[in-house]
């Protein structure tokens, strides 16, 4: 059984940076893809980013130009590079692994930006 756990999380200043990673453990094959979804109090979770294994990403509207994906090469590790945060980028972030058929999902870590 395949898991997620994510990592990097944390209160930081607006304008501030931080990177949030996900490892993946477990028999993983058949992946289409790997990404970032966030849920702030009140909304419905929402799309962040996501990479696939050819390398090609999609960003959300309101994270493109400050946030970047990056993987590993193996594929069982993936980064949010966060940067020019914002007080409305506070929410549980949640990493998601896409495979044939199946649809995998960390336990979200807290991201907090402050003004």
């Amino acid at each position: 059984q395949v898991q997620l756990v994510e990592s990097g999380g944390g209160s930081v200043q607006a304008g501030g940076s931080l990177r949030l990673s996900c490892a993946a453990s477990g028999r993983i094959s058949g992946i289409s893809g790997m990404g970032w979804y966030r849920q702030a109090p009140g909304n419905v979770r929402e799309f962040v980013a996501n990479i696939r294994m050819n390398g090609a990403t999609m960003y959300g509207d309101s994270v493109k130009g400050r946030f970047s994906i990056s993987r590993n090469k193996a594929g069982n590790t993936w980064y949010l590079h966060m940067s020019g945060l914002k007080s409305e980028d506070t929410g549980v972030y949640y990493c998601n692994l896409n495979r044939i058929g199946s649809n995998t999902w960390g336990q979200g870590i807290q991201v907090t930006v402050s003004d």
